[in-house]
């Protein structure tokens, strides 16, 4: 009972955390930055509820795909991450977090194969943790983390055509949305 506490309060103290930083995007429904938040949400609490399980039977065929699942969003969050660093400049956008703000079309490294490598890093996230340990509560946060990256990802696309023009549709016809050569 006590584990179980502590798991709700953690949640309910990340989720204000969260919010704190997402009430701009919260405030503009259809935002790619609204989606993003119940994406968040829903992984935070796969992770949360399903940590008990997250080092049992390390050596099980789910565990290892769990941890690849992981290892491969931390590639992914790293290489998009380093990319928008060094290829990005800024623009301003009050309902953007700092890394997004990129008034350049950033085509090169993984954005050459995949146009949202971060998404696709809370995309694998998601699955890794549920992964560890799927019941009908895990089954339910990873459908909502999916659904929900997969409107945050139409909704920063119809940004970025709008701020990109046709520069940005051509990308989308060459590059895949979260998983290279595949989807």
């Amino acid at each position: 009972m006590e584990s179980a506490f502590f798991t709700l309060t953690l949640f309910l103290a990340v989720s204000v955390c969260l919010f704190s930083l997402s009430w701009k995007s919260l405030r503009t429904p259809g935002s790619h930055g609204f989606y993003r938040f119940f994406a968040w949400e829903a992984i935070i609490a796969l992770i949360l509820f399903n940590s008990q399980a997250w080092f049992a039977d390390p050596l099980s065929a789910t565990q290892i795909v769990s941890w690849c699942f992981l290892a491969f969003s931390l590639v992914l969050l790293e290489r998009g991450l380093h990319i928008l660093r060094r290829a990005g400049s800024m623009r301003y956008d009050e309902t953007l977090l700092p890394f997004e703000k990129t008034t350049v079309l950033v085509t090169t490294g993984i954005y050459r194969h995949i146009r949202h490598p971060l998404y696709g890093s809370l995309l694998f996230l998601a699955w890794g943790a549920f992964l560890k340990e799927a019941s009908p509560l895990s089954t339910g946060l990873v459908a909502v983390a999916t659904v929900s990256l997969l409107a945050t990802a139409k909704a920063d696309e119809a940004e970025c055509v709008r701020y990109f023009g046709q520069s940005y549709r051509d990308y989308m016809r060459k590059s895949k949305m979260f998983i290279p050569y595949l989807f």
